[in-house]
């Protein structure tokens, strides 16, 4: 139809559109797929985490928890601490100030009676019945209505006694332990009734000429001497 001339000019055309077109989409299909640049991207980051896991594992060999030190501090002085160091220091305190106080063991407060009731010649099984009853053996002991200690002295009574501090294991058996004897003196010997004083007061039993009829002080008398006899 065309001359030969014409025919190859639109043959070389058709090509070079052809060519052209082509070069086209790979460019468009390439715009999805940055090879390159992934490959780069995904070297970086896998070198940094590769980094950071070195740092954390030279932090995690050395034991030591890492901080970040004041500027006004001189990093020399400063030393990092191991692990475990802090809890063995809380041991060291808790150890020293959980020590038991001698006074107050039961084996000492045992020992206190024994020396005390022979110096006044009050029963030692008596003594450890009305302690019993009194503060069940506790030397810290205080009542709603103020009464102290091993024997719970009223803080009046204490006072005439000589007790200067209630509050220490043995003076409270001291004084608990006089009282009882002047009690015991003053009713010829007569536990049931001495003990009765010791509860209510002295006035008490002399008013009723004996027991008071205190369902407290009747209940106490009973408890005691159940623990004495």
């Amino acid at each position: 139809m065309f001359s030969p001339q014409i025919q190859n000019y639109i043959n070389s055309s058709s090509n070079a559109n052809a060519y052209s077109r082509v070069e086209e989409i790979n460019r468009y299909i390439n715009s999805f797929y940055p090879v390159e640049e992934t490959q780069t991207s995904m070297t970086r980051g896998f070198d940094d985490i590769l980094s950071e896991s070195k740092i954390e594992q030279k932090a995690l060999d050395r034991g030591v928890f890492e901080i970040d030190i004041p500027p006004n501090i001189k990093k020399s002085s400063v030393s990092p601490l191991p692990f475990g160091s802090l809890s063995k220091g809380v041991e060291k305190i808790s150890s020293k100030t959980t020590s038991p106080v001698k006074s107050n063991s039961k084996a000492q407060i045992l020992d206190y009676i024994k020396e005390v009731s022979n110096n006044y010649g009050v029963e030692e099984k008596l003594v450890k019945a009305l302690i019993k009853q009194e503060s069940g053996f506790n030397p810290n002991a205080i009542s709603k209505a103020g009464a102290m200690g091993l024997m719970q002295l009223m803080p009046a009574t204490a006072k005439s006694l000589g007790v200067k501090n209630a509050m220490n294991p043995k003076e409270n058996i001291e004084g608990g332990v006089k009282y009882l004897k002047q009690m015991l003196n003053r009713y010829n010997g007569n536990k049931i009734l001495a003990l009765a004083a010791y509860n209510a007061g002295p006035g008490a039993v002399d008013k009723y000429s004996g027991v008071p009829p205190y369902p407290e002080t009747q209940n106490y008398v009973k408890a005691i001497l159940k623990n004495y006899l």
